[in-house]
């Protein structure tokens, strides 16, 4: 089962790009970030006619998530349970036993600032939720944009990117860090050890370009879905495309369990 998990950045805007790229790579199960439409205007017929089901939940302008899945999705969960929080950010659905958690992170603005405060009570109230997943869940996927970088290997210059800078500060990745502690595995880093291999560019200053980016589009598999991780990767020829979203979709194939 290929899973994938791709910051669209406007799903108005990059429905042919999402076109393209499911006929292309072929995922199974594919979560959504950032699709910036309110649920009336999802394309979900669309979507079906790809053969991929979905579920969803949206806000005008900003936030939104989806789950697409060429297989039945169960046991749907929208939000994180007991966290009041009127963004749009999480989605979650169980597909051939497998649970899929699928989240767009909070950006934090910058250190010290009041989104950032906000940024660790989410991070937190997902820890809490994940244990619990975890608990009735063994074959778990945690997936989507974490707007955090894991380590030194992913990003450019640490010399701007350190333990004082939004998405690498060290309680952003301390938070992340107490998240894989549960029990769960960067996939790419199962696969690939090597530095400056980015999910993230900016569009300014001709980011890409000089792969002046981040790697903060991440897949964490369970312990229990560790032995079956057998590729994982980002893709990033859909950043090469004309008006491509600022993300690549980062993904992790599974063998059969």
């Amino acid at each position: 089962m290929k899973i994938a998990s791709w910051n669209v950045n406007s799903l108005n805007v990059r429905l042919p790009h999402l076109e393209q790229w499911l006929a292309d790579f072929a995922p199974d199960v594919v979560g959504i970030q950032e699709t910036k439409l309110e649920d009336h205007k999802f394309p979900d017929t669309r979507l079906l006619e790809l053969g991929y089901r979905n579920v969803f939940v949206g806000q005008k302008t900003y936030n939104g998530v989806a789950l697409l899945s060429r297989h039945p999705i169960e046991d749907v969960q929208i939000g994180i349970p007991g966290f009041e929080d009127e963004q749009k950010r999480v989605i979650a659905g169980t597909v051939n036993g497998v649970r899929i958690i699928n989240l767009y992170v909070v950006n934090g603005q910058d250190v010290g600032t009041d989104k950032y405060a906000y940024k660790l009570r989410w991070l937190e109230a997902v820890h809490a939720w994940v244990a619990a997943e975890l608990q009735k869940h063994p074959q778990l996927v945690v997936m989507g944009d974490f707007n955090i970088a894991p380590d030194d290997r992913d990003v450019p210059d640490t010399s701007v990117w350190n333990e004082d800078h939004i998405l690498t500060s060290t309680a952003e990745r301390a938070g992340l860090q107490k998240l894989l502690d549960l029990g769960l595995h960067d996939a790419f880093r199962l696969h690939n050890d090597e530095a400056g291999i980015f999910s993230w560019w900016d569009y300014r200053a001709a980011g890409f370009r000089r792969n002046l980016g981040l790697r903060i589009d991440l897949t964490l598999v369970s312990d229990a879905l560790k032995p079956r991780a057998v590729a994982s990767g980002i893709d990033r020829e859909p950043r090469t495309w004309e008006r491509p979203s600022d993300h690549a979709p980062a993904w992790v194939q599974l063998a059969q369990g």
